[in-house]
C-alpha cells in the first residue's frame, strides 16, 4: 500500500499541464491550455486543461479529471499504477506503508507463486519446440489445428511430457518449493509424492491483463472419454477464472481501437481470430460468463459481439450470461455462425475480409435474436408464448437506458402483437422488484413513521419523463449533504428517529418508481439506494473514484463547475448558511418541483396523444389525465405557483 503521505506528495508535485503536455500538444489560451482530445477524433481543439485548478475537461466528448486520472483513462493503468507513473515522472520515492507479518508473507507467497508460472510457461513452450515429444506430439496437433509458429510463440503455447512427475521433478530440481507448486496446481501431491497436474497435454498459459502467467488451460490428446477433454488450473491466490479472460492481455489494445470485443467460447477460436487478423477477441474459456468478467470488458469499451455456432441447446444454455452484459450496460450484438461452424473453424476456411463482413452482415441485437430464437419454440401456444414474453422482458428490465429500453418495447411490441402499455407494465413491475426487499422495507418504515412531509404520489402509469434540470438538482443534493440529518421525530413507540436527506429523496423518488433518464443520474441514484438500504453513509470520495469513469466526470464537473442552486432559492431568500434549515426547506422543494416537471410533461405529452388516439382508448386516456390534473392541483398548493411545463 503507498501511504497516504507519499500520495499527497504525488498529487501536489503532479502538474496537469506538464503530465496531459506530454501526449497532447497543448497551447496557451487565456489563463488555461488547449488542444486536441486524446480520447476521441476532433480537428477543432476543445480539450481544455486548467493548471489552476489541475483538472481537465473535454467539451466535445465530456471526459474530465485530474492528473491521476488522466493517466488511468490514457495509459490504461489502474490507480496504484497511475501513482507509480507519476512518482517516477516526478522523482517521487514510493513509501509504502508498513505490512503485517502475514501480509507479507501472502505478498511473498504470490510473487513466488507468479515467478513459479512464468517458469512452468517457459519450460512447456520449450518442451514443445525441442523435446522429440513436444515436436512429435504437441506441435503435431496445432499443426493439424492450422497455427502457425507465430501465433504458438504469441500465446507461450507449450507441451507437459506424458510421463507422471517429469515437471515437477525439474522443477524441484531448480529450487521451485514443493508448497508453491501445489499451490498453483501445477502439481499434485499424493501420499508426499508430487504428479503432474498437466502430463500429457497440450498447454494454454492464462495471462493477466498486464501479460503475467497466473495459470494455466490443458488438453489432453487422449480419446479415453474418461479422461477431461480440458483441464484448468485450480483456483490459486494469483487465478481466478471468475476475474479473467483468456486472451484479454493480447486483445486489450485491439478492443480500445476498435471499440468493440469479441466474445468467443474457448482457447483456439481466439488463436483462430488472431491469426485471421482479428485481434479484440476474448473467451470466458467455456465457463459461465461472470459479472467480474463483463466489467473487465467494459475498462475498454461498452461494445461486445457474441459469436455464436449453430448449437441451439448452447445458445439457450447462455443466454443468462448475456442479461448480465445488459445489465452492466454494455451494447450486446450476436452473430451466429453457419451450422456446424464454430469460430476456430469459420476463421479458418474465411479471410479476414470475408471473416469481417459476415459479421457485419449478421449481426443482429440481442433482444430481437433472443425473441425470434424462443418464438420458434413457442409457435402458436398461448401459454408458451406468454411465458416467452415475460422472458424476453426480463432481459429487457436490466438494461440500464431507458431510452434503449423504450426502443426494444416498441419493437417487442410490434413482434409479440401486444400493446406497448402492457409490457411497460409488465418491465415496471419487474424493476420494481430488483429494487430489492430491503430498501423498500427501510424507506417504508421511515415514510409511515417521520412527519407528513411527502409530496403526492405520482399515478403508475407515468413514465420516461425526462427534466435534466430537476434531476441535476436532485443529484446536488444527494452529492453534497445525503449524509444531514434532515428531520428527527419520535414514532408511536417513542423512538426517536432520524432521516437523513439521501433517505428522504431515495423513499420519495423510489416510491413513486421514478426513474432519472440521465444514465449518470440515474447510476448515482441507484448507488446511493444501495448504499443506504445496507445501511452505510454514502462518501462523495466514492463516487470521485467511481470505476464508472463518467461517474467521475459529472461529480469533478460538478465541483469544478461550482454548480449554483436554481433562482428559486434566492427567491425565497435561502441560502446555504444555515445548512439544516435551508436543507429542511430546499430538499422537499427540489423533489416536489422535480415531481411537478415530471407531471406537467406527462400532461403535455397526453394532450399530444389525444390529437391522434383512437375512440375506444379515448375515455381511459382522459380519465388519466383527470388523474394528473388532480396531483398537480396539489403540488400547486405545496409550491404556492402554478405548475406549468
Amino acid at each position: 500500500m503507498i501511504d497516504k503521505t507519499t500520495v499527497d506528495r504525488i498529487i501536489d508535485a503532479a502538474n496537469i499541464v506538464e503530465v496531459v503536455g506530454e501526449f497532447v500538444s497543448l497551447k496557451k489560451r487565456g489563463v488555461n491550455h488547449l488542444g486536441c482530445c486524446p480520447f476521441h477524433n476532433e480537428k477543432t481543439p476543445s480539450f481544455t486543461v486548467s493548471g489552476a485548478k489541475g483538472i481537465f475537461k473535454c467539451f466535445g466528448c465530456g471526459k474530465a479529471g485530474n492528473s491521476v486520472s488522466f493517466i488511468m483513462e490514457h495509459e490504461k493503468l489502474d490507480y496504484v499504477d497511475a501513482l507509480r507513473f507519476l512518482a517516477k515522472k516526478y522523482g517521487i520515492e514510493i513509501k509504502e506503508r508498513e505490512l503485517s507479518a502475514q501480509e507479507m508473507q501472502q505478498n511473498n507467497d504470490r510473487e513466488s507463486m507468479m515467478v513459479l508460472s512464468a517458469f512452468a510457461q517457459k519450460h512447456f513452450t520449450d518442451t514443445l519446440f525441442n523435446h522429440v515429444d513436444g515436436k512429435t506430439i504437441g506441435m503435431s496437433y496445432f499443426r493439424e489445428r492450422g497455427f502457425r509458429d507465430d501465433i504458438i510463440k504469441k500465446f507461450q503455447l507449450g507441451y507437459c511430457l506424458d510421463t507422471r512427475s517429469a515437471f515437477s521433478q525439474y522443477a524441484a530440481k531448480q529450487g521451485y518449493k514443493k508448497d508453491f507448486l501445489v499451490k498453483t496446481g501445477l502439481s499434485v501431491e499424493h501420499n508426499d509424492d508430487l504428479f503432474d497436474r498437466f502430463h500429457g497435454r497440450v498447454m494454454f498459459p492464462i495471462h493477466s491483463i498486464s501479460g503475467r502467467v497466473i495459470g494455466f488451460g490443458g488438453r489432453t490428446l487422449k480419446t479415453d472419454k474418461k479422461v477431461a477433454k480440458y483441464l484448468n488450473s485450480p483456483e490459486s491466490e494469483i487465478y481466478h477464472k471468475s476475474f479473467t479472460l483468456y486472451g484479454i492481455f493480447f486483445a486489450k489494445k485491439s478492443i480500445t481501437q476498435e471499440n468493440r470485443c469479441y466474445l468467443v467460447e474457448g482457447y483456439t477460436d481466439v488463436l483462430s481470430m488472431h491469426q485471421a487478423g482479428i485481434e479484440n477477441v476474448v473467451a470466458s474459456s467455456g465457463t459461465s460468463l461472470t459479472t467480474e468478467q463483463i466489467r473487465l470488458i467494459k475498462r475498454f469499451t461498452n461494445n461486445v459481439t457474441v459469436l455464436y455456432d449453430g448449437d441451439a441447446a448452447g445458445i439457450k444454455a447462455s443466454l443468462r450470461g448475456i442479461d448480465m452484459i445488459l445489465e452492466e450496460g454494455l451494447n450486446v450484438k450476436v452473430v451466429l455462425l453457419p451450422d456446424g461452424e464454430d469460430p476456430d473453424s469459420f476463421a479458418k476456411s474465411h479471410s479476414v475480409t470475408e471473416l469481417r463482413q459476415y459479421i457485419a452482415d449478421s449481426e443482429a441485437d440481442f433482444i430481437s435474436f433472443k425473441t425470434k430464437l424462443l418464438l420458434k419454440d413457442a409457435d402458436n401456444d398461448p401459454i408458451k408464448r406468454a411465458g416467452l414474453i415475460t422472458d424476453v422482458m426480463h432481459s429487457i428490465s436490466v438494461i440500464p437506458d431507458t431510452i434503449i429500453r423504450s426502443v426494444y418495447i416498441r419493437e417487442c411490441s410490434r413482434m409479440f402483437e401486444v400493446a406497448e402499455e402492457t409490457l411497460i407494465q409488465e418491465m415496471s413491475s419487474l424493476r420494481s422488484k430488483k429494487m430489492g426487499v430491503a430498501a423498500a422495507q427501510q424507506f417504508n418504515a421511515a415514510q409511515q413513521a417521520r412527519p407528513e412531509r411527502q409530496t403526492p404520489a405520482i399515478p403508475s402509469f407515468v413514465s420516461n419523463v425526462f427534466c435534466e434540470e430537476q434531476e441535476k438538482e436532485i443529484i446536488y443534493f444527494l452529492l453534497r449533504h445525503a449524509n444531514v440529518k434532515l428531520f428527527r421525530f419520535t414514532d408511536d413507540s417513542g423512538e426517536e428517529l432520524e432521516m437523513s436527506v439521501g433517505q428522504y429523496i431515495i423513499s420519495e423518488i423510489a416510491n413513486d418508481e421514478l426513474e432519472f433518464l440521465n444514465l449518470e443520474y440515474r447510476q448515482i441514484f441507484d448507488d446511493f439506494a444501495v448504499l443506504i438500504a445496507n445501511g452505510e453513509e454514502p462518501k462523495i470520495t466514492h463516487f470521485i473514484h467511481h470505476e464508472n469513469l463518467k461517474i467521475s466526470e459529472l461529480v469533478i464537473n460538478l465541483q469544478s463547475d461550482e454548480y449554483v442552486l436554481s433562482n428559486i432559492w434566492k427567491k425565497f431568500g435561502q441560502s446555504e448558511d444555515n445548512l439544516v434549515e435551508f436543507l429542511s426547506a430546499a430538499v422537499p422543494k427540489a423533489v416536489t418541483n422535480y415531481k411537478a416537471k415530471v407531471i406537467a410533461l406527462a400532461i403535455k405529452n397526453m394532450m399530444e396523444e389525444l390529437k391522434n388516439i383512437t375512440e375506444e382508448d379515448f375515455e381511459e386516456m382522459t380519465m388519466r389525465i383527470t388523474a394528473l390534473n388532480q396531483v398537480r392541483t396539489e403540488i400547486a398548493k405545496q409550491l404556492e405557483r402554478p405548475v406549468l411545463c
